[in-house]
């Protein structure tokens, strides 16, 4: 197979999943946009955490929150908060109480009841997002899951899972930023009126 041709398979494959998602799950965005931007008009913040490619995505999004998505819409910050930013935070935590609570120990000092915190993983399976999902659950925050494959363990703790109809873990994640960026830029037109 030629190069050219694994490009446009890969295209086909990227739109394909994109149609799926909007035929089937365009009434799930809206909900996910409407859960954020009541957080954000009762004084509340989103916090949000994932691993590699995702821990990538959360500090996209919180950044789109904090400074702005689109250059037009409004001149305040959002709160939002990507819990895999500090690396002083994640080494301590991971080096004093292991891996796997380097979420739920931040989501322990810095969540409060009316937050959202927004989790963001391919198979659903990694511990320390089930540990930080289960610490927001005990502190009555409320979580969304940015899932793929089955949704893992994660989908049952989860209050408002989304779930990538896809394998692919690359067409996952490219999902994953697509729908984020369209939830954003719903909670941006949700907060400013």
């Amino acid at each position: 197979m030629n190069k050219k041709s694994i490009v446009e398979i890969q295209l086909a494959e990227s739109i394909a999943l994109k149609q799926k998602v909007k035929l089937e799950l365009s009434g799930k965005i809206v909900e996910l946009a409407s859960i954020l931007a009541d957080c954000l008009k009762k004084g509340n913040k989103i916090l949000l955490c994932g691993n590699g490619g995702s821990a990538a995505d959360a500090q996209h999004l919180a950044a789109e929150l904090m400074v702005r998505l689109r250059s037009n819409c409004r001149d305040f910050p959002l709160p939002a908060i990507a819990l895999s930013t500090d690396t002083s935070i994640l080494t301590a935590c991971a080096n004093d109480f292991g891996f796997e609570n380097i979420f739920s120990r931040q989501i322990q000092a810095l969540g409060k009841k009316g937050d959202c915190l927004i989790v963001i993983s391919t198979s659903g399976n990694s511990e320390n997002i089930i540990l930080a999902a289960k610490q927001a659950r005990k502190l009555g925050i409320k979580i969304i899951g940015f899932l793929g494959k089955d949704g893992g363990k994660l989908k049952k703790l989860v209050d408002y899972p989304f779930l990538v109809p896809s394998k692919n873990v690359p067409r996952i994640q490219e999902t994953h930023i697509t729908v984020g960026h369209i939830v954003l830029e719903l909670v941006e037109d949700l907060v400013t009126k």
